[in-house]
């Protein structure tokens, strides 16, 4: 990351073999927004991107933007409202949807070749692409590279023993003078062992 990344909501507790082995799989992720156990969405925003927005933008136009496990962020319309371009990749195509649908905003959808069975959604307006595939597939599709983004709670659902190959990705999409806004959080599971996944990324507790 470059010196202008900016790292937010941070709590660092020991990195245990207890929490390296916790991991989720896509189903899992998939049953989650079909049941309805999201709480790590939040329907309001995130108050510290709006605390740093102007920070992360620099003032500039027309940035493209990239929301890694993007579900169905609001913050993506905020980009795109400001005339930004806007990219997220998610496994859910429930939580694609349900994007759309609550922001009121039409979209279309196509498969895409490289990726079998995999779709990107696309908006009327052009400026909100949003893929529903494997975040580690990704690489496989020319998405372009990235001037922001927008971590939330990504990194720390991605599990432990995929985070350097998710890092590797997230670099990968990066332009020269990129800014990188990242919340995380870190926990000791042996001092909350009925934790989970969903709870981690809302920045539980």
């Amino acid at each position: 990351m470059d010196d202008t990344s900016t790292l937010i909501d941070v709590k660092e507790y020991p990195d245990t073999e207890v929490q390296k082995n916790r991991v989720l799989t896509l189903e899992e992720w998939r049953e989650k927004w079909v049941d309805g156990k999201i709480g790590f969405h939040q329907e309001q925003g995130h108050q510290l991107l709006k605390k740093h927005l102007d920070t992360f933008l620099k003032g500039e136009n027309v940035l493209r933007v990239f929301f890694p496990l993007c579900g169905k962020a609001v913050e993506m319309k905020w980009f795109a409202d400001r005339g930004h371009c806007v990219v997220g990749v998610e496994i859910s195509e429930l939580g694609i949807r349900e994007f759309f649908t609550e922001q009121n905003l039409s979209y279309s959808e196509e498969p895409i070749m490289e990726i079998p069975g995999a779709k990107v959604f696309k908006s009327s307006s052009g400026n909100i692409s949003l893929y529903c595939c494997n975040l580690f597939d990704l690489p496989r599709v020319n998405i372009g590279k990235f001037d922001r983004i927008w971590d939330r709670g990504a990194l720390v659902a991605v599990n432990p023993g995929d985070r350097k190959c998710y890092t590797d990705i997230m670099l990968s999409l990066t332009r020269k003078g990129f800014r990188y806004l990242l919340a995380v959080l870190s926990y000791d599971p042996t001092k909350h062992p009925a934790q989970t996944v969903e709870e981690r990324r809302n920045g539980w507790p």
